[in-house]
Parts: C-alpha cells; sequence; structure tokens
C-alpha cells in the first residue's frame, strides 16, 4: 500500500493506517480483513463461522465501510456471503455498527468489531434491522456452501482482495463438521415423573400397552406378599391406550396402592390376642354406658315421683 498518497496528518486516517500494520503483524485465525490499495476507508474482511454452532466452518465475506470522522464514529457493515443470520448487500444494525453510535467506543478498532461480529452470529435476532432467522439446518447447508463459493462483487479490485482473503481464510477454518441436530423429545417422555419409560412393552396387535410387573417393585416392598400378589395380578390384567399417556396414569396407580397400604398393613399386624383384647375393651364399655343410662333413667323417675307425691321425702320421715 502506497501510504504517501494519503494525508498522514488525517487523524483518521492515521488510525486507519496503524491499523492495517496491526492487522497485518498480529493475524487471527478467526478473520482477515484488509482496505482497498485506491480506498483506505473500504475494508473487505471475512469471518470463520463461530465454533459449537451451525456456522462452524463456514467462511463469510464483509464489507465495512469508515467514515470519514473515524475512529469517533461507528462503521457500517454488510455481508456478502449468504449464511442465514444477517441479509446480504445491506448494511446490518449492531451495536458496533453506525445504527447505534451512542454504543461506539473510539477505543474500538475493526479488530474489535470483528471479534463482536462472530460473537453476534449465534445470536437470536429478534428482529433487529438486517437480520435473518434461518432454520439451524439452512445455517448448515449455507456454511458447506460458503467455503466453496466466493461472493462477487464490486469491481475487479474488490474482487481480487475478496479471493485473497477467501484462500488465507481457507487455510485456517477447518472443515464444516456435521451438524448435531437436537431431538425432539416429547412432553410425557420429558416429564421427570415417567422415569419408568424403558418398562414399556408395546403389544404387536394393537395400540394398548402393558406395564412391565418391575414397576411395581418398589410397590411391593411395602405391602406384604398378598397385597403385592394382588397388586402385580392387577397390573398385569390392566391396558392403557399409548396415546393416552400410560406412564402417567401407571405411575398413579402405583401411588395410590402405597397410600392405603399403611392403614391395612397396620390392621394386619394386630395380633389374635390384641384383637381379642379390643373386642373385650369395647363389650366392656358398652355395657358401662347401659348401666350409666339406667342409672340416669332411675334418678329422673324417682325425681319425678316425690314431685307427686308417690314417694315420701325423708322431711316427713
Amino acid at each position: 500500500m502506497a501510504e504517501e498518497r494519503f494525508n498522514r496528518k488525517n487523524p483518521a486516517v492515521k488510525r486507519i493506517l496503524q491499523e492495517v500494520k496491526e492487522m497485518q503483524s498480529n493475524p487471527s485465525d478467526d478473520f482477515m480483513s484488509l482496505p482497498l490499495e485506491e480506498n483506505i476507508f473500504e475494508w473487505q474482511f471475512a469471518i470463520r463461522g463461530p465454533r459449537d454452532s451451525e456456522f462452524e466452518g463456514g467462511i463469510y465475506h464483509g464489507r465495512i465501510q469508515l467514515p470519514a470522522e473515524y475512529p469517533f464514529k461507528p462503521p457500517a457493515f454488510m455481508l456478502l456471503t449468504p449464511n442465514g443470520r444477517f441479509e446480504t448487500q445491506k448494511k446490518i444494525c449492531l451495536s458496533i455498527s453506525n445504527y447505534h453510535p451512542e454504543h461506539w467506543q473510539p477505543s474500538w478498532s475493526v479488530r474489535t468489531a470483528l471479534v463482536a461480529l462472530i460473537a453476534f452470529m449465534p445470536t437470536n435476532p429478534e428482529g433487529a434491522l438486517g437480520s435473518l432467522d434461518y432454520k439451524k439446518e439452512e445455517r448448515h447447508k449455507l456454511a458447506i456452501k460458503s467455503r466453496e463459493e466466493v461472493p462477487r462483487y464490486g469491481s475487479p479490485e474488490r474482487q481480487k482482495l475478496i479471493d485473497e482473503i477467501h484462500q488465507y481464510m481457507l487455510t485456517k477454518a477447518p472443515p464444516v463438521p456435521e451438524l448435531r441436530l437436537t431431538s425432539v423429545i416429547d412432553e410425557q417422555t420429558n416429564d421427570p415423573t415417567n422415569n419408568v419409560v424403558n418398562d414399556v412393552q408395546e403389544t404387536p396387535d394393537s395400540n394398548a400397552v402393558n406395564l412391565n410387573p418391575e414397576m411395581v417393585a418398589p410397590a411391593e416392598e411395602h405391602l406384604n406378599p398378598e397385597m403385592g400378589q394382588r397388586v402385580q395380578a392387577d397390573v398385569h390384567e390392566g391396558q392403557l391406550n399409548a396415546a393416552a399417556g400410560p406412564l402417567r396414569v401407571g405411575v398413579q396407580a402405583e401411588l395410590s396402592l402405597s397410600r392405603r397400604a399403611p392403614a391395612r398393613q397396620e390392621a394386619e399386624s394386630q395380633t389374635p390376642v390384641a384383637r381379642t383384647q379390643k373386642r373385650m375393651d369395647d363389650i366392656l364399655f358398652t355395657w358401662a354406658a347401659i348401666g350409666l343410662t339406667i342409672a340416669i333413667v332411675a334418678l329422673l323417675l324417682k325425681k319425678y315421683l316425690k314431685t307427686i307425691g308417690i314417694v315420701p321425702t325423708t322431711s316427713g320421715l
């Protein structure tokens, strides 16, 4: 670059030339950016897709337009490579771009802006100007295509710089990995209470399912043998529709049985002697109540007879 062609006393030119030297002396594997020979206020750049995202391995080209007041005013950015996150050949709205000059700091540089742009790639666009919200599968396909096709833009000088940057980035960006898709989990199987999903066995001739007898093993530990056999038999015989949530119903049945278990266990845990003693106590209590009732009736009758003069009082004796 013929630096003598530019006014080095201009603060913007001086700052830009410093950044060019820094970019060349300290290159990065994540991005590359250089200005045009004829206009140092226009830069071409390429960034590699951020790791652990659907953009990983992709090479995305773009254009930076620096203002005459740089670095006191922010640059404008546009992407040239289809990517599914930002529109191409349209200025994008970011906190580091000219859409938000209130956020820009003069200490920031082209390098700083490119690092921030990479970080913005996998974020939610939330309807920002110039943003797109493609599915991960589509973005992954575009990442593969971005390595094979270099964008065509502008004059031969621009295209030459774009091609040079692309060749450099191909030596730095690893191949596009396979997309790790997240499987869609059904709400019922994702329910923490449905921890017996592996115990469900499909019947070959219907949509009904039989609950595995192992499901009732925890409940059987708290029941007597007779109770456990009854529970197991009920579970074997019961069939539930798979679409109606058999796992949840099975768990509720097990819980209801376990709630009834303590009362029955307490009743059946009493010995014959204890049961006989309890019956004797009940009989004695009943006779005591009858005797008390007779005594009260007798006292009331005696008082009534005294009142009408049939029974003499003690004072007349």
